[in-house]
Formats: structure tokens, C-alpha cells, sequence
């Protein structure tokens, strides 16, 4: 009976009802930082919030669909899902088939559809790594038990820096030890696993000339204002420009084509140009509550499986927050990164809206 009335249980709407509002403000910003660019590009100013507007259609179709499909037979995909990632990444390398945009080879296309891999392969890791350390409960207890999580943790993140991304590398990189620490290995473990991380994060910067340049730009952006400073410029402009309460909703400046990406990795810019510092606390109170009511949803469940399953999506969004946030305002090295549910991109808003779905799925089996 208990278990009968556990599946009847309802689940946690509003965090479906945010994800959804949440989307449907992107569109809202896209237009307002794209309408120029894509007018000037395009002769579509409609450009980006058209394909956007798509996207929320499939990501609702797919969050419901996800809400009713139960969260434990996703266990049983783990490994196709993770082998698909995969693929998809080393395609990413296939001339004719691969993307390269900026010096970066980050897409796949097909057709009229392009594909950001990257974006599924961090999913697909959560759900491989939650599986196996909900199955081997005991062997997390030695650093030879949670070495396949590592090991794949690893490969994921090569194949992503070489396209190369630094910034999903790093959201992969920080998922892969936040999951390992929720798992219950003890510090020590844990220690033996952040020491290399900590090395190899100076190493790829100095490997890469290009990194080296932008970690310039971050120290003293003024020294190359029109170079490798530039973005970060133009960003800090923007924000300062909004001030308390912005300068409300289309009247941007610097959406002019003087910040690159506006509408996808620096939207937030723009936000805080257009609605202030007030209307970023109001965004970031429902980020909070966005990684709250995940967050709740883990702790809650009592399958093993299933809390980890739930931390780690929630995770993924929350990180991928955070490091948009500081690169943005410029605390961090300037590194391409979409603001999850708000940023122009396809991939990343279906892919972030159905893991919301499986949130949904497991706040109704706790």
C-alpha cells in the first residue's frame, strides 16, 4: 500500500512551473539582444527567438515526457546513452560532419539540425556515474572502486578540451568530484582524485596559447581593449550601465554588436544592462530555487540511486550557473558557456529541460 501510494504521490510542480517561466524569459531576452545582430546578419531580426521559441516547444515536450517515464529504467540505458555521447563527440572531429566556429570545433550538423555534444555528454555521464555508484555502494570505499567513474569522467573531459572547451570541461571535471564525493568515499579518496584536477588546470591553460591570452585579458583586460580584452570590456560595461534597476527591457546599448555573443554566452550581460542588479538578484533567486527544490528532491529520495541520479542533473545546471555568472562579471578567465535555459542554443535548453522532467519523475517515487 505504501508503495502504491508513493507512485500516486505528486510530484514537484513548481519547479516545472519555474524551469518553464525561466524559458520562456529567455526568449524574451533573446529577442531583446539579438533583434539587431540578426536583422544585420539575417534580415530576420526574429532570427534567434524563432529557433529558441522551437526549442521551448520540444524541451516542454520533453520535460513531460520525462516526468511520466520512471526515473529508475533509465538505468538500463546508461551505457547506450553514454556510448551515443561519445560517438557524438568523436564526430565532432569528422571533416564535413564537424562545426568550426571562432577556432573552436564544438558542433555537429546534420541536415539543417546542429548539435552541441558536449551538452548530452554531461548528462549522460550523470546518469552513468549515478548507476554505478548506486550499484557498487561498497566499492566506493577504495580509490580502485571508483576508478571507472574516473576513468570515463577523464576521457569525456579529453575529448571535450581538445575541441577544445574549456568551460564544459570544467562543468564535467566538477560534476565528476561532486558526484564522487556524494557517493560517500571518504576525503582522502577524494583528495587523491582533486590533487590531479588541480594540476591539470594550470597545465591546459599553459598548452594553449589562446588560454594564455585570455587569462591576460582576465588579469588586466585594459592592456588589449580591443583585442583579447575586449569582451570582458564591453561586458563590465554593460553591467555598470544597468545599474540598480536597469535600463529597461529593449533598451541595451550594448547589443549594438559591441558585445559578441550577446544573446548566447554573455546574455547575462545584457540582463543586467536591461533589468539591473535588482532584476539579476530576482533571476538568481530563481536559479536558487530552481537548484533548492533538485537539491530537496535528492536528499528526499530514499533509492540510492535516485539521490544521485537527482543531485547530479541538478548539479550540472547549478555549476553551469555559477561559472556563466563569474565569467560574465569577470571573477573567472573569460571561457564560452551558455546560461542554461536562457542562452540561445537548442541543444542545451531540451537536453537541461528534460533532465528537469526526471526531476520531476523521482520528486513523485520519494
Amino acid at each position: 500500500m505504501k508503495a502504491l501510494k508513493n507512485k500516486k504521490k505528486a510530484g514537484d510542480v513548481p519547479l516545472l512551473i519555474c524551469v518553464f517561466l525561466m524559458a520562456c524569459f529567455g526568449c524574451v531576452m533573446i529577442y531583446s539582444a539579438s533583434y539587431y545582430t540578426a536583422d544585420v546578419q539575417y534580415g530576420d531580426s526574429l532570427y534567434f527567438v524563432k529557433k529558441q521559441i522551437i526549442g521551448v516547444v520540444l524541451g516542454t515536450a520533453a520535460m513531460v515526457g520525462a516526468c511520466f517515464l520512471p526515473y529508475k529504467k533509465l538505468i538500463k540505458f546508461r551505457y547506450p546513452l553514454l556510448a551515443i555521447a561519445v560517438v557524438l563527440l568523436c564526430l565532432v572531429f569528422v571533416p564535413g560532419v564537424g562545426i568550426t566556429n571562432y577556432g573552436a570545433t564544438r558542433w555537429i550538423g546534420f541536415g539543417g539540425i546542429t548539435i552541441q555534444p558536449s551538452e548530452i555528454a554531461k548528462y549522460a555521464y550523470a546518469l552513468f556515474a549515478a548507476a554505478y555508484f548506486a550499484k557498487n555502494a561498497e566499492k566506493v570505499k577504495t580509490v580502485k572502486g571508483i576508478l571507472p567513474v574516473l576513468a570515463v569522467g577523464v576521457g569525456i573531459c579529453v575529448l571535450i578540451i581538445i575541441e577544445p572547451n574549456m568551460s564544459i570541461t570544467m562543468c564535467v571535471g566538477l560534476l565528476m568530484l561532486s558526484l564522487v564525493f556524494l557517493s560517500g568515499t571518504n576525503l582522502k579518496q577524494l583528495a587523491v582524485v582533486l590533487i590531479p584536477f588541480v594540476i591539470a588546470v594550470p597545465v591546459m591553460i599553459i598548452l594553449e596559447p589562446y588560454r594564455l591570452k585570455r587569462l591576460s585579458a582576465f588579469l588586466d583586460p585594459w592592456a588589449s581593449p580591443k583585442d583579447e580584452g575586449y569582451q570582458l570590456i564591453q561586458s563590465l560595461y554593460a553591467l555598470g550601465n544597468g545599474g540598480l534597476f536597469g535600463t529597461g527591457l529593449f533598451n541595451s546599448t550594448q547589443k549594438y554588436r559591441f558585445l559578441p555573443f550577446a544573446e548566447s554566452d554573455f546574455i547575462l550581460s545584457i540582463m543586467g544592462e536591461e533589468i539591473g542588479f535588482i532584476g539579476l538578484l530576482a533571476f538568481f533567486f530563481c536559479c536558487g530555487f530552481i537548484v533548492y527544490r533538485g537539491l530537496r528532491i535528492a536528499w528526499k529520495c530514499q533509492d540510492r540511486f535516485g539521490y544521485l541520479l537527482a543531485a547530479g542533473f541538478t548539479l550540472v545546471y547549478g555549476i553551469q550557473v555559477v561559472i556563466n555568472a563569474l565569467v560574465v562579471s569577470g571573477a573567472i578567465p573569460p571561457t564560452g558557456l551558455p546560461l542554461p535555459l536562457i542562452s540561445s542554443g537548442n541543444t542545451s535548453l531540451i537536453i537541461t529541460m528534460a533532465s528537469v522532467g526526471v526531476l520531476y519523475n523521482v520528486s513523485r517515487q520519494d
